[in-house]
């Protein structure tokens, strides 16, 4: 019975701090204003995805935004989160995990080549979980947090609030859930953050790892965003993200045109479609003078 009103306080506290957040839009629309010479060319800028920002990382402008206050699922664009947690937490990377019964998905039924039993050290775990977004390793990072999974979601839900993620909540660490919501707005946040952990930048843009898994075998991963791999991006920061509900999800630091920018793309309807919209952008701001000149954009 206890237990029951401790997750019934838990859950009225997220609840409590997810309306603040909706009734703080005001302070959240602050942030990022939008540059008017960008936005004016930004009619030539067709993105597919339902919902998107580009921020100029050192000033703060925002270059292009669409629909970036909607509260939507961000699937595993969560593992950012859970990746800060992670760290934050200081616990030894160098720690054995292993994957038990508890790490399997149970909400989208999805499947992983980490098989019940496999060990591996946690900073294993963690760079599976933001290179190739590997589930089973998200899950197993949350299950061996001090405290188990709910005491890992709380401290989730409390580093949103620091960051001012005042419209997104999390349920877990893994992004599974659809109740794992956020705003690109928010997510430019996020980036911003996580963007400060040397760890995040080097895991989220290895091209490709190789784990030893017990019984001898290896096992071999790739980064899932395919723009890691491809010599004409300089990507410091990459997350991508899918489930029905979310549609597919993107978020990148990058330099274009010598300048650092964030890019959050939601709900890509196409499976190509957020490498699509990134190469838009990329190419669009390289068509323009501003950032390489320091000016504004020639008319």
């Amino acid at each position: 019975m206890g237990e029951e009103i401790l997750n019934g306080i838990i859950a009225a506290l997220i609840a409590c701090l997810f309306a603040w957040g909706a009734t703080a839009a005001h302070s959240a629309a602050a942030d990022y204003p939008l540059d008017p010479e960008f936005a004016a060319k930004a009619r030539f800028l067709n993105l597919k995805s339902a919902a998107a920002l580009v921020v100029d990382q050192e000033d703060g402008r925002a270059l292009y935004a669409k629909n970036t206050d909607a509260v939507v699922p961000i699937a595993s664009i969560t593992k950012l989160m859970t990746a800060m947690v992670v760290l934050d937490s200081r616990l030894p990377l160098g720690e054995m995990i292993t994957i038990v019964a508890e790490d399997i998905d149970d909400i989208k039924g999805t499947r992983s080549r980490l098989k019940l039993g496999t060990r591996l050290a946690r900073g294993d775990l963690l760079r599976l979980a933001l290179m190739a977004s590997e589930n089973r390793a998200a899950a197993a990072l949350t299950r061996a947090h001090p405290g188990g999974q709910r005491a890992f979601v709380a401290a989730m839900n409390q580093k949103a609030v620091e960051l001012g993620m005042w419209r997104s909540r999390f349920v877990d660490g893994t992004g599974l859930s659809s109740d794992n919501v956020s705003t690109a707005r928010d997510l430019a946040n996020l980036a911003s953050a996580a963007y400060r952990y040397p760890v995040i930048r080097e895991y989220t843009t290895d091209a490709a790892h190789t784990v030893r898994a017990g019984n001898g075998r290896v096992l071999r991963y790739r980064n899932s965003n395919r723009l890691v791999h491809s010599p004409n991006w300089a990507i410091g920061l990459s997350k991508t993200g899918y489930i029905s509900e979310a549609g597919r999800c993107l978020v990148m630091q990058a330099q274009i045109a010598a300048t650092p920018v964030i890019i959050v793309l939601l709900d890509s309807w196409g499976k190509l479609t957020r490498i699509g919209d990134a190469n838009r952008i990329k190419k669009w701001i390289e068509g323009s003078s501003v950032l390489e000149s320091g000016g504004r954009p020639e008319s």
